[in-house]
């Protein structure tokens, strides 16, 4: 898996301050789309040690609500197993952090993946440029999610994060 960057102290993808991971790879090519950059799977840096160590280094600092997953796609087929890996490990080492993910796939698409038992909030679905508003909380277009993960797995529907 390559990424982008990592984001230290973020407001604005997720609640509280958070890290964010950047990954490559997404095949939604939402017109428009903020990230452009990130949609080509082999650009970017190699998720490697060093990378992991970073995240962990901020998840260590108190004052941190946990990481979001963004791009690209972290969910893009090519990264889904090394995000599960990264995942379980965050949740394992880090059980007081949230973890939140942006996809473009729907909930319906990816509620079974095994990376969903330590997701707490996925946002889903394609930014449509056509329903964007900027006043949207944690979103871009009117058609995405905020979906508080755990509550639908249990009560298998979707619970929308509050």
């Amino acid at each position: 898996m390559n990424y982008h960057n990592i984001t230290k102290d973020d407001m604005l993808n997720g609640d509280g301050l958070r890290v964010v991971l950047w990954v490559s790879g997404c095949n939604h090519r939402c017109k428009n789309c903020h990230n452009s950059i990130t949609w080509n799977v082999n650009e970017g840096l190699p998720f490697d040690e060093n990378a992991q160590q970073e995240i962990y280094q901020q998840l260590q600092q108190q004052y941190i609500s946990g990481i979001t997953l963004s791009g690209g796609d972290p969910l893009f087929p090519d990264n889904r197993k090394e995000i599960t890996i990264l995942v379980d490990k965050i949740k394992k080492q880090f059980p007081q952090k949230t973890i939140w993910c942006y996809t473009g796939y729907l909930w319906e698409e990816v509620k079974q993946l095994d990376v969903m038992k330590h997701i707490d909030v996925l946002v889903d679905g394609k930014f449509i440029e056509e329903l964007a508003d900027p006043q949207l909380h944690w979103k871009g277009s009117s058609n995405q999610r905020v979906i508080d993960v755990q509550k639908s797995l249990k009560q298998q529907q979707i619970i929308l994060h509050s």
